[in-house]
């Protein structure tokens, strides 16, 4: 089950509809394969050796002896009106949660950098080419209803993905067909040769129903895959639908005849018997309904409420935690994204003119107190970031890239470092850069108004928002601009309305980014490449188009090994950086969590991830002294 924290932070825009690909380049065979007869492994790993071997009883960090029982409730919002994950990027808002009833080929491990283990696939063979790649189904693997996983439903998962979901079609844009090559496998095409990632983003591929969404529904009409639903879906997950309110609720039951329970990659996971979620549409709503014990857990996305909001009588008597994890497994950029493809944002000057006019170190005194970091890579916190001058392997890749499309002259001068701000003097000194980068770019003043110099039009444009919180972000920016004759404006609209604008690129400006993994590849192409700038739906959400990022992006897929990927990511930090596609925002070095004390998780937990809810518990002395609830 591939649900973490992530599923519950304030990221939720960020990654909607598409997972977090954590994939990397090179393979680490079982057993030694030959070029004439590929040989079955168990496992794949993109940093040096697998941990696990074939034989492994569980994952290191679980509790075998977890008990299983319990509610896990949490809150969330912007509300549901489908639960037919092909369609979760492209039509409606996906429930929350649905991951929990599906398995994929493959299960990742949570304590490698990017290791894939068999789940619905007990091993995976491939050439030395890696031409293609074969995966041999359990057979033991089940549906809810008892059928059997068969490879004609990984057939048709694929086509039926690929066919209805842009995102899907774009990151396997190199598997040329799938098809059954035996009672229980299925080879994947490639249309290319040496992409040593492929094998396993196919691994990812999640597994639906065919039989069940080519029959008839409940009301006795066909199913229909191209079309959003209401009806709960047949899994093979450890949950299943119990009972939902569409858009208000939803709650997932744990499976008791779960095909998978006593594997070595289910063990110690999947411990609550139910999973609920319940909708609050204002942030102050839920976080009151939090302190009234409605819900569990909240990941506390406002700084303010963090310093200021939790002085109630359930935290000083120890009902309530309080708890900061560190991330450990992700970097990311997250800032204010601006469209390339309106005026004037397609002037890079414009948009390092916005960056400087942006003070980050006033707002974290003022809104933040203080508790968070200005954001100076799409890698950060992590060994991918740029820093210094590029040397070596990285700097010949720039110099490559510098042939095949527009590189700026600092990426070879001078390290990357946002303005700073926080004072008079600075901020003066930053609004004197800024309005010069402006009249370079044919900006100029006309009374309190900054114009067009040839047109006369004011240079105006709107941030749009679907979250009150960042509104109070937003306004001391919209001052900021002002203050140099800029009108920003404001305009927050519903999930529903934000996700189809940003889909459909009806947007100036929009807070957002990047979450990256440690083993940066293919998904590059879907966040940064010129092939999705003008997909809508992509998450290329500026419309990054440049040869010279096309090229490095390359260098990262068909890497020579670790230090060659790093240095090719370095390589494509400082492209992306130094273009000022985005004015860096702001992220906190570790993520905080507020928690009713009835639930425990192994210590300690597996490196790359806190493993919530999959590897906690209901800890049944705990709630009892909590109290509240059974």
């Amino acid at each position: 089950m591939k649900i973490y924290l992530e599923t519950l932070s304030a990221w939720r825009s960020i990654a909607a509809g598409a997972a977090i690909a954590i994939f990397g380049l090179s393979f680490v065979a079982q057993s030694p394969a030959s070029a004439e007869e590929p040989q079955w492994r168990h496992g794949v790993s993109l940093v040096g050796q697998l941990k696990y071997p074939a034989d492994y009883k569980h994952f290191d960090y679980v509790n075998v002896d977890a008990p299983k029982g319990g509610t896990l409730r949490l809150g969330d919002s912007g509300g549901y009106d489908n639960f037919n994950v092909v369609l979760a990027s492209v039509k409606g808002n996906i429930a929350p949660g649905i991951d929990f009833i599906y398995e994929r080929l493959m299960t990742a491990s949570l304590d490698e950098i990017s290791s894939e283990y068999g789940d619905i696939a007990d091993a995976l063979k491939y050439p030395d080419d890696y031409s293609s790649a074969t995966y041999r189904l359990r057979p033991e693997a089940r549906w809810q209803d008892g059928e059997p996983i068969t490879p004609e439903d990984v057939v048709w998962s694929f086509e039926v993905e690929t066919a209805n979901d842009p995102q899907q079609q774009f990151y396997y844009t190199h598997v040329k067909k799938a098809e059954v090559t035996g009672p229980h496998e299925v080879t994947f095409s490639f249309d290319q040769s040496g992409n040593r990632e492929l094998p396993q983003i196919v691994g990812e591929l999640r597994i639906l129903p065919k039989h069940w969404w080519t029959a008839k529904g409940a009301d006795g009409s066909p199913r229909d895959i191209t079309k959003t639903t209401l009806e709960p879906p047949l899994g093979s997950g450890p949950y299943r639908i119990k009972s939902f309110e569409a858009g208000k609720t939803i709650t997932y039951e744990r499976v008791k005849d779960y095909w998978a329970a006593k594997l070595p990659f289910a063990i110690g996971s999947n411990n609550f018997d139910e999973i609920r979620y319940d909708d609050y549409r204002d942030e102050s709503v839920e976080l009151e309904a939090f302190k009234g014990d409605n819900f569990d857990l909240r990941v506390e996305s406002s700084a303010k409420n963090w310093a200021t909001a939790y002085d109630f009588p359930a935290r000083t008597e120890g009902r309530v935690v309080l708890e900061k994890f560190t991330e450990r497994a992700s970097g990311a950029m997250s800032g204010f994204v601006l469209n390339l493809r309106r005026s004037p944002f397609d002037d890079a000057r414009v948009r390092l003119a916005l960056a400087y006019l942006f003070d980050f170190e006033e707002i974290n005194r003022t809104i933040f107190f203080g508790q968070y970091e200005h954001i100076d890579s799409y890698f950060y916190p992590t060994e991918l970031m740029s820093r210094g001058l590029p040397t070596g392997r990285e700097l010949e890749i720039l110099q490559a890239a510098k042939e095949k499309g527009p590189v700026p002259d600092e990426v070879f001068k001078t390290p990357f470092k946002n303005p700073v701000g926080g004072d008079s003097t600075l901020k003066r000194a930053n609004q004197r850069e800024a309005l010069k980068l402006l009249n370079a770019a044919g900006w100029v003043i006309d009374g309190n108004r900054l114009v067009n110099a040839t047109t006369k039009q004011p240079l105006r444009f709107e941030l749009l928002i679907s979250s009150p919180l960042f509104e109070r972000v937003a306004l001391p920016y919209k001052s900021a601009l002002a203050a140099v004759g800029i009108e920003l404006g404001i305009r927050q609209v519903d999930t529903s309305q934000y996700i189809n604008r940003v889909i459909k690129r009806d947007f100036d400006m929009i807070v957002s980014g990047w979450a990256q993994s440690l083993s940066p590849g293919n998904e590059q192409l879907e966040y940064f490449g010129s092939g999705s700038a003008d997909r809508e739906g992509s998450k290329n959400y500026g419309g990054i188009k440049n040869p010279a990022i096309d090229y490095v992006i390359h260098e990262i897929i068909y890497n020579k090994g670790r230090d060659d990927l790093v240095a090719a990511t370095k390589a494509l930090d400082r492209l992306l950086l130094w273009n000022h596609y985005v004015v860096p925002g702001w992220t906190r070095p570790a993520t905080p969590i507020a928690r009713w004390d009835r639930f425990s998780y192994p210590t300690p937990l597996p490196q790359y991830s806190i493993g919530l809810p999959t590897i906690w518990w209901w800890d049944a002395a705990k709630a009892a002294k909590t109290g509240g609830r059974s």
